[in-house]
């Protein structure tokens, strides 16, 4: 698989406690280490009863900090400003701490200053001089009590972000690796979308023929989930528009399965309902071109059929005469590449009055990779092929050129919701 290098150059100080969920931490590390982090691990003594540091040390590839030397290892790496700083101030090694798993004994210790292990003194160290914090509890759920929620909301008062946990089976699990690795990567990301309202649809709608039958297209969804990630990342505040589950709760989602439902989803968030106040909406659906009146049974098979076809309402038509004003990015589906796609695309503009259009052909859908072609009002043309989160990044450069918020920002940049850099 083709991981997407979100995390370059950025040194991640991984803090390990002593829950269960510690056994999970080899994999987390691979994955923040294949998207381009540095993992520095630093371990509680409990952590070391469950996992060895040299497990750790072999899937980071750095020395495990165990214990309280000269060093000031808390102080090397996070009691500095953070690297990129506007302020020009002296930086730490640590781009970002994460705590995963953190048990609810390091979540108190932190919430009330109490640092009197390796991961409550690094935490502290980090909240003091502004390094970004990421905490992932994990514990039995009747420990996930009042008192220990109370604390997690300290947390969050001061910054920090919480990922998870997942109950279930009796306990309060760990997030998954997928979530918390987003997560990291969204605090990383330069917030150049931070303050910005995106409403995506995406995968194939279905219209049904009978309560068995449906008509629908080859689309998997994967490209409207690559988008929604990829704003998320970004800072942005995503909406999902789909047929499908990503179950990630960085992302709002809204479930639909007809064109009709969802063409009223999207009218129904632009005019005032949840999300009111969107910025911009993309448009990536694979959204059925014709309906009809399904069956009320299921229809006996062996016999000849014919389907009276209709054609759909056309949600861009219904968002463009509603909000005129919409900054709106469309995806247009062709089965001839070349020239052709291109004058099609350009059509589809002016047609419906794009901030951009997205053209690929019939081959790319349900794949895993594709190739498309970003267009422009001004007729700039962009080819890019890779896996959908390469297009997906790809995308959202040229979406941040034409609403003006190219550049990354510092994290003291983006707590004031700059969007202009700094």
């Amino acid at each position: 698989m083709d991981f997407t290098k979100h995390l370059a150059d950025k040194t991640i100080v991984l803090g390990i406690t002593g829950s269960i969920a510690a056994v999970r931490t080899i994999e987390l590390a691979h994955e923040l280490i294949r998207r381009g982090a540095t993992v520095q691990a630093v371990m509680t003594e409990p952590a070391e009863r469950i996992i060895h540091p040299d497990a750790i040390e072999c899937a980071t590839g750095r020395a495990v900090i165990t214990g309280w030397t000269g060093r000031v290892s808390w102080v090397e790496y996070c009691g500095g400003a953070v690297k990129g700083d506007c302020s020009g101030g002296s930086a730490g090694d640590a781009d970002l701490l994460l705590i995963a798993p953190c048990t609810a004994s390091t979540i108190g210790k932190i919430a009330h200053g109490i640092p009197d292990t390796l991961v409550s003194i690094f935490a502290t160290t980090a909240l003091g001089a502004g390094v970004p914090a990421i905490v992932a509890p994990a514990m039995h759920e009747s420990m996930y009590n009042p008192i220990v929620r109370g604390n997690i909301d300290i947390l969050r008062d001061q910054g920090v972000t919480i990922v998870g946990p997942v109950i279930e089976e009796g306990k309060a699990k760990i997030a998954p690796n997928d979530d918390i690795v987003r997560w990291a990567e969204r605090a990383l990301g330069g917030y150049a979308l931070s303050g910005i309202r995106v409403l995506i649809t995406g995968g194939a709608t279905a219209e049904p023929i009978d309560p068995v039958r449906i008509i629908t297209s080859r689309a998997s969804g994967r490209m409207g989930a690559s988008l929604a990630y990829e704003a998320f990342r970004r800072g942005a505040d995503v909406t999902l528009v789909h047929s499908g589950q990503i179950g990630f709760s960085g992302i709002r989602e809204i479930y639909v399965e007809t064109a009709e439902e969802m063409t009223d989803a999207v009218l129904d968030e632009l005019g005032g309902g949840a999300g009111d106040g969107y910025d911009i909406l993309i448009s990536a659906a694979a959204i059925s071109d014709y309906t009809l009146d399904p069956a009320a049974d299921k229809i006996r098979s062996g016999s000849q059929l014919t389907l009276d076809l209709r054609p759909t309402r056309k949600l861009l038509e219904a968002v463009r005469d509603a909000y005129p004003d919409l900054a709106v990015v469309g995806f247009k589906l062709e089965s001839v590449g070349g020239e052709a796609l291109i004058e099609h695309a350009k059509a589809a503009m002016n047609r419906y009055g794009l901030s951009m259009v997205v053209a690929n052909t019939a081959e790319n859908m349900g794949g895993s990779e594709g190739e498309v072609w970003i267009i422009s009002k001004k007729n700039e043309i962009s080819h890019v092929s890779g896996t959908k989160d390469v297009i997906a990044g790809a995308v959202f450069d040229s979406v941040e050129q034409v609403m003006g918020m190219a550049g990354e920002e510092c994290h003291e940049c983006a707590e004031q919701n700059s969007v202009s850099g700094c």
